[in-house]
């Protein structure tokens, strides 16, 4: 089918014009041309053109979009809005035809890629609740707006794939978006990566019904497209591509993962809506590189659904209310029931288990516990006690199957991969009738484990069974390395794999694994994990990189009580996020090991504020009670942090009461982004217990003004020590100044005053007022994005000119212009002032304002640090500044110039400075245009022996591979030189 906008396309509608028409219709494209100022067309060409001509020549000039709108307005003016009218409904008729044949697909093809009972979902009619939850998918709870990007999170299984699946179904057969999308594509990363190259209009084309999609047409209107990208873990991208890199062409060929890309950070297609699904872990790594609209959480089955599931598969009643007791008092086999596949293999395990007589206890014992049972049961034939040989070789070829697929990102197999490992056709067979293989859905070439988790158990066995030296691919890393991976979540995608080779090692299961493989496994791997962990506790920057959660969960299901002691024992530092009750129980199983903490970071989120059922919130207080005992435990905590958290009353006394203790008394306390439900005064009355605390932090933690009021209470006591405040966020009021400038002049130890992001506009002369109080110690004052206005810059200026301690001043994010900028460097440009560090990120700053700035940095000998991050400098403003730098006066050591509009034009003043300043040692250039001929001059100047410069701020990875294999040989060629992505 040829595109509806093709030449054919118009030459079938100029047919439709008699003579007079035909002719009326050139009389008015040469009008058309001049009013519009499109390009020329020959007018001689015109004239003598036939009707098919001319649809030719309409198309060779101004492409097929554009000739028809041409054409649409010429029929409009010369009285045919009939054919304008038909036109349209052709068009939309090739969204009909696309909506016919993807009911077909989705009721013909993908009822068969479920391999459960879930099929039967899409032969159900749609009820109107379910159609309107899948039109509020595009709909903001909070702003009621239509949304344009759309995350759909859930752990692989619950049901993302089905569930977009039937909102696909829904649309094709008019239910949904009908108005909204007039097409809907789905792009699984799966399926779309084996293709390595290719463009947006083959992957449409992939989908479309025949050969030849109306591209054209399609994209013709994007803010009528809707791209469905399911599981995005599967793409292995983590969109930090460069800008450059990205395309905005869909008939170009590129990387798929630049492709997706381009379509994920808008670039290609921007007004088009897209609706994204992937694991929790993958959203942690990419929800800040993908600006969306709206978040949606997947949950998989509740309680009662999982009650339900499980009773279906046992006929006496008795013993499935004894199976659902058994699951529902271990939370972690109960958690991962509320994927429907998983809860499935839990259910049929424990069958399995009973209906040999076995203990179904022992299966329950940890996950991996389930899983090691499962897996085996698969491979022993039901009243045998040991497997066959065969049996054995067919679970070895799946671990080493298994293993290289994790490690190189491949969840999909092909026969030919399978061949390879030692599977053959007859082994295919066996596998999927017993469902630990499925046919793709993607591709029925391509086999893929029953759960990615199956897969993950497999990994971790090979490592039981074989050494990674063993294995044929060099992908396959060591366990040291994996175990690294794993807990850094280098590869979000792996839940399991760290857990599931640490509960391998369990007694228990070792003996039901020997038993199989029929001989001893060696207890290396465990004194290699030991080793690891040994290598964890010599090494900070390992400790800061480790996820606690991982770790924990690793240590509980190895449920090693000597191991864990001695594993925790090694910890000066953990962070870990507790997102369930489950989290809470394996994190209070390893905390109570620890006693040489130096430094705790912990979130526990909604955790502890839901309201559940008495019995229920008795047993989280309990786990709450054993977390919060390591504050007492472990004396030597210095840093503790508490992020993202809500504790209802009971929760927070629990807390109180370990905070209080004497042996709890670190040196920093930040409470970020905290609520508690409770008296208040109860939290700023444990600060007056502390006298060790110099560092507090309350950013994104609300604070009303009774809050104030008490925390200035504890901060003017003798007593108190606090050197550092932090309260940026913490939805302040103007009123709020006055308080706090009572004690910027009262306290004899304050010297740093973050109050970013509040309003406080009018409360600003108070503050100011108080910092030019002979009494007031601050040295360091941050007032960025506080709305400051106009009156407030003669305020700051008075300040500059008396107070005689303030170091460090950061207005960044206020609206402080040229003209509120010349206010402030009148005071700096004194021979007395003291201000060494300015910072005016973002503060609507041109190259007329660099002049002023120019005078300071001349005049004052005491500024050290200037940042002018986001400003309009321009090149005209940098020449300024740096003839102002290479001045003997100045001593500038740091200066920021992060997108300031710069162009390699201002790369020959830079340079100069570079050599000729003796004090500067850090410039930061970062997403401004430079190209290689001006990066080539600073380098150059950068070798000489006079340069002072050693940290240079530019991210390489924007530029092109030829730039950026310059910059690195320049880098290591340079001794003295540091290149960074990040200042």
């Amino acid at each position: 089918m040829a595109s509806f906008f093709s030449d054919y396309g118009l030459m079938w509608y100029l047919e439709e014009l008699n003579k007079k028409e035909f002719m009326k219709f050139k009389e008015v494209l040469k009008q058309e041309i001049i009013q519009y100022g499109l390009k020329q067309i020959p007018w001689t060409e015109v004239k003598k053109a036939s009707r098919e001509s001319l649809a030719n020549l309409l198309v060779k000039y101004y492409e097929e979009k554009k000739a028809w709108d041409v054409t649409f307005r010429i029929f409009q003016n010369i009285n045919r809005n009939d054919l304008s009218e038909r036109a349209a409904r052709e068009i939309a008729g090739h969204s009909k035809i696309y909506q016919a044949h993807l009911k077909n697909k989705l009721t013909q093809d993908w009822s068969r890629k479920f391999n459960i009972p879930t099929q039967d979902f899409l032969k159900q009619k749609f009820t109107q609740d379910e159609c309107n939850r899948f039109e509020h998918l595009f709909v903001s709870k909070i702003t009621e707006r239509k949304t344009h990007t759309v995350l759909l999170k859930g752990v692989a299984g619950i049901g993302k794939t089905l569930m977009l699946a039937k909102l696909m179904l829904a649309w094709s057969e008019g239910l949904v978006f009908q108005s909204k999308f007039s097409y809907i594509f789905y792009l699984c990363c799966q399926d779309v990566k084996q293709l390595k190259t290719t463009s947006l209009a083959e992957l449409i084309s992939r989908e479309w019904p025949s050969p030849s999609a109306p591209i054209a047409e399609i994209l013709s209107q994007p803010e009528k497209l809707l791209f469905i990208i399911d599981s995005l873990e599967g793409l292995n991208c983590d969109l930090t591509e460069p800008e450059l890199e990205l395309c905005d062409n869909w008939v170009e060929k590129r990387p798929v993962n630049i492709l997706l890309s381009s379509l994920l950070r808008r670039k290609m297609l921007p007004e088009a809506s897209l609706l994204l699904t992937a694991t929790p872990e993958t959203f942690d790594k990419l929800e800040d590189r993908i600006d969306y609209t709206e978040m949606k959480i997947m949950m998989g089955f509740d309680e009662s659904s999982r009650k339900m599931y499980i009773r279906g598969l046992f006929q006496d009643r008795n013993r499935a209310q004894e199976v659902f007791r058994l699951v529902r008092g271990n939370e972690q086999v109960f958690s991962i029931c509320q994927v429907p596949l998983l809860c499935w293999v839990v259910a049929t395990c424990l069958k399995n288990e009973i209906e040999k007589g076995g203990d179904p206890v022992s299966v329950c014992r940890r996950t991996t516990s389930v899983y090691t049972a499962y897996i085996l049961s698969l491979f022993t034939p039901q009243r045998a006690h040991r497997p066959s040989e065969r049996s054995r070789e067919l679970l070895q070829s799946l671990c080493h199957l298994a293993a290289e697929g994790v490690w190189t990102d491949k969840f999909a197999f092909s026969e030919e991969d399978l061949r390879k490992g030692g599977i053959l056709s007859g082994d295919i067979s066996a596998l999927l009738d017993i469902k630990l293989l499925l046919k793709s859905r993607e591709s029925k070439r391509f086999y893929t484990f029953f759960h990615p988790s199956i897969q993950e158990f497999c990994a971790a066995l090979f490592y039981l069974v074989k050494s990674h030296g063993d294995h044929p691919s060099k992908d396959v890393r060591s366990i040291k390395t994996l175990l690294f991976t794993f807990l850094k979540k280098v590869k979000v995608q792996w839940i399991f794999l760290g857990c599931f080779i640490f509960g391998l090692l369990h007694k228990s299961e070792q003996e039901k694994l020997e038993v199989f493989f029929g001989y001893q496994l060696s207890q290396k791997v465990k004194e290699t994990l030991y080793e690891c962990l040994e290598t964890i506790s010599v090494n900070e920057d390992l400790q800061e990189e480790v996820d606690g959660m991982k770790l924990f969960y690793c240590l509980y299901e190895l449920e090693d009580d000597v191991f864990t002691m001695q594993a925790m024992s090694f910890m000066q530092h953990i962070k870990f996020v507790a997102k369930d009750y489950s989290d809470l129980i394996v994190a209070a199983y390893c905390l109570k090991y620890c006693s040489t903490l130096r430094k705790l970071s912990f979130s526990t989120q909604d955790v502890l504020q839901h309201e559940q059922e008495y019995s229920y919130m008795e047993k989280l207080l309990v786990c709450w009670q054993e977390v919060c005992s390591v504050l007492v435990r472990s004396n030597h905590i210095q840093i503790l942090q508490v992020k993202d958290t809500n504790l209802d009353e009971s929760a927070f006394l629990v807390l109180y009461n370990h905070l209080k203790h004497p042996s709890c008394a670190p040196q920093v306390l930040e409470v970020n982004n905290v609520s508690f439900l409770c008296d208040n005064h109860l939290f700023f009355d444990l600060l007056t217990h502390n006298h060790n605390l110099q560092h507090l932090n309350l950013s994104l933690t609300f604070l009303s003004h009774s809050d104030v009021k008490l925390l200035c209470d504890v901060l003017s006591q003798t007593e108190c020590n606090i050197e550092k405040l932090l309260v940026a966020d913490c939805q302040l009021s103007p009123d709020d100044c006055k308080i706090f400038a009572s004690i910027l002049i009262s306290s004899k130890t304050l010297r740093h005053l973050n109050v970013a992001s509040n309003n406080l506009d009018k409360g600003i002369y108070s503050v100011c007022k108080a910092l030019c109080h002979p009494d007031c110690v601050l040295k360091h004052l941050v007032l960025a994005n506080c709305f400051l206005s106009e009156q407030c810059w003669d305020y700051l200026s008075d300040v500059l000119r008396r107070n005689k301690t303030l170091s460090h001043l950061d207005i960044g994010t206020n609206n402080l212009k040229d003209n509120g900028l010349k206010v402030l460097c009148k005071a700096l440009s004194l021979p007395d002032s003291v201000l060494k560090s300015l910072c005016l990120r973002c503060c609507l700053i041109t190259t007329s304002g660099c002049q002023h700035l120019a005078e300071v940095l001349i005049s004052n000998e005491n500024l050290r640090s200037l940042q002018l991050s986001n400003n309009k400098i321009e090149d005209t403003g940098v020449k300024i500044l740096c003839d102002a730098i290479k001045q003997p006066g100045c001593h500038l050591e740091n200066l920021g110039l992060e997108a300031c509009e710069l162009t390699s034009a201002c790369c020959e003043d830079l340079a100069s400075t570079f050599t000729q300043s003796k004090t500067l040692w850090g410039v930061n250039l970062l997403q401004n245009a430079l190209d290689r001929s001006g990066l080539a001059l600073l380098c150059e100047a950068l070798k000489q022996h006079n340069c002072t410069l050693h940290v240079l701020g530019l991210r390489i990875a924007d530029y092109d591979k030829e730039t950026q294999e310059f910059l690195i040989a320049e880098e290591q060629k340079n001794p003295y030189l540091t290149i960074l992505s990040s200042i």
